[in-house]
């Protein structure tokens, strides 16, 4: 979400003669796009805010803090840093540029942090900030109405919205008129998509069935879905809707039923289990990912064996990690009994090693197998490489020529690491 935000923050910006450089000292403006889910990324943007200020002394460069933090902290941010000229909030993307005006105009700081405005439905698609690109984001929906416990996201990016189908759709229409061949249907609860509807749980699958026929679109992926609404009718789309890929995000965050309860999650561990076995069965070749929490308050020993002992009946091909930290305006900053530290990073070592050896033997279990990628670009690591994903979101490493950038092509794969694959050309 916050890579489309800052794709959708480059053409605004676009549309005021403002162009995109690599370089701070050269800047006339420069835009922090924050997040604050995790409290480790709200400290690395106030140690970067620090480090800035030496280069706002040197010249007349505007200052501007963007999204979560912007909209959770708001004229904090003034007081912490007088030196910033612009604060704006989740959905003031598209009032950026008036703010800008207003600051060269008045020499005075502007803070805009409203959720409750309409957000302007996008004439263009954030991919004209870029050169050339085959994948996009397309988001379908903001906000959220779930308030786990420990989560600020609805605090920062509001209540749920979503966008009409026939928006998406054309959206999607015109990536593919420009060569995009997948798409990535963005929300913070996708699977909660239209419910202000007359059908819960029922518009996204029609959704993605309307990008399904879009002409030029080979593969779509979405993300992320809630498991206690991920629907009998959306586990069949992995059969039945053809060009969406084999990959889905299924956040768990803990193994114990006690903590799940006490985050607001909403499901037990028993149907979260029901839900991936009816998805593998449905589709045997499925991928699978989640987040997980460590140290929630009150987590006991037990609990933590709890969700190793889910890890290892459900075997993902990867997850995302974090140990708990509290968040502003959230019912878990107030709990007691808060895990220690030490403690803390303790269980994420535990845990993401028993997930590396995890991801690894099922990584190894690929070699010799062709599989269909979508290559995406250079390889990040080997210049005489290249890198694209399987329809299962694994990345694969092969040599090859630089114009099959955006090209569908079939790789053996020949090696195996632990985030990667090494493949070549079939």
């Amino acid at each position: 979400m916050n890579e489309y935000d800052t794709e959708r923050m480059l053409n605004v910006l676009a549309e005021q003669n403002y162009s995109k450089t690599e370089d701070p000292e050269e800047a006339d403006l420069i835009v922090i796009n924050t997040c604050s889910v995790r409290e480790k990324s709200e400290q690395k943007f106030f140690s970067l805010l620090g480090r800035l200020q030496n280069l706002r002394k040197k010249g007349r460069v505007l200052l501007a803090v963007g999204g979560c933090v912007a909209q959770q902290e708001g004229e904090k941010i003034l007081d912490r840093a007088p030196y910033v000229d612009l604060v704006f909030g989740t959905s003031a993307i598209d009032r950026l540029p008036g703010m800008i005006d207003r600051v060269m105009a008045s020499g005075k700081s502007q803070v805009d942090i409203d959720l409750t405005g309409e957000e302007a439905e996008p004439g263009y698609h954030p991919l004209a900030a870029r050169s050339s690109a085959c994948t996009a984001f397309v988001t379908v929906m903001r906000g959220c109405n779930n308030f786990c416990s420990y989560c600020v996201v609805p605090y920062v990016r509001g209540r749920e919205r979503s966008r009409s189908q026939e928006a998406v759709v054309r959206e999607v229409q015109s990536l593919a008129d420009r060569g995009v061949k997948e798409v990535t249907l963005l929300g913070q609860n996708v699977n909660s998509y239209g419910c202000a509807g007359e059908e819960p749980n029922g518009l996204f699958p029609q959704l993605l069935r309307a990008v399904d026929r879009v002409e030029g679109i080979q593969r779509i992926r979405f993300t992320t879905s809630h498991p206690k609404d991920l629907s009998g009718s959306l586990i069949s789309c992995f059969r039945e809707v053809e060009k969406l890929c084999p990959h889905i995000h299924l956040p768990l965050q803990s193994g114990s039923n006690g903590v799940l309860a006490r985050m607001n999650r909403c499901y037990t561990i028993e149907e979260y289990q029901a839900k991936v076995e009816r998805l593998r069965a449905l589709c045997p070749d499925i991928a699978l990912t989640t987040d997980l929490i460590v140290g929630f308050p009150g987590e006991t020993e037990e609990d933590f064996q709890q969700t190793l002992d889910v890890v290892r009946r459900i075997e993902y091909d990867e997850f995302f990690s974090f140990k708990y930290s509290d968040r502003p305006n959230t019912r878990a900053s107030e709990m007691d009994q808060k895990v220690e530290e030490e403690e803390k990073s303790r269980r994420l070592s535990i845990l993401q090693n028993m997930q590396k050896t995890i991801t690894l033997r099922r990584n190894r279990a690929l070699v010799g197998k062709a599989c269909e990628i979508l290559v995406e670009g250079g390889s990040k690591r080997n210049c005489v490489q290249q890198m694209g994903r399987t329809g299962t979101n694994k990345i694969i490493n092969f040599e090859g020529p630089s114009h099959l950038h955006g090209e569908m092509v079939m790789v053996e794969i020949v090696s195996a690491h632990p985030h990667s694959l090494q493949g070549r050309l079939v």
